[in-house]
């Protein structure tokens, strides 16, 4: 099991899932997406795994208005532009190997420990 959690340094939900894995025992690699982003092969495995990219935009994100990503009609428009403001990706985003969730979700989690 390879879990990896991208996060931001002031997401609850980001905290929260690292408190899960911790408490279970369970090593993770933990990510800033606001400091070190996710690569294109990363970005396109969670993509595969949450069913598009639609699931990872978060609407609530002050960066939303700012990256026009409501105007964009296509799903690759919309990739390239989260690539470009991952301030705007849903957190918490845990990873294990091809297999990915996006915001809190133990339940999941439970299955792959």
């Amino acid at each position: 099991m390879n879990i990896q959690i991208f996060g931001k340094a002031k997401c609850f939900g980001t905290k929260k899932a690292e408190r899960y894995f911790k408490e279970r025992g369970v090593k993770f690699q933990s990510v800033d997406l606001l400091r070190y982003g996710m690569s294109r092969g990363e970005f396109e495995s969670v993509r595969r795994a949450v069913g598009g990219v639609r699931a990872l935009v978060d609407e609530k994100s002050k960066d939303y208005d700012k990256s026009f990503i409501a105007y964009l009609a296509g799903e690759e428009n919309i990739a390239d532009k989260l690539m470009e403001y991952p301030s705007v990706l849903k957190t918490p985003i845990v990873r294990n190997g091809k297999q990915a969730t996006v915001g809190y979700c133990p339940d999941v989690w439970k299955e792959w420990t």
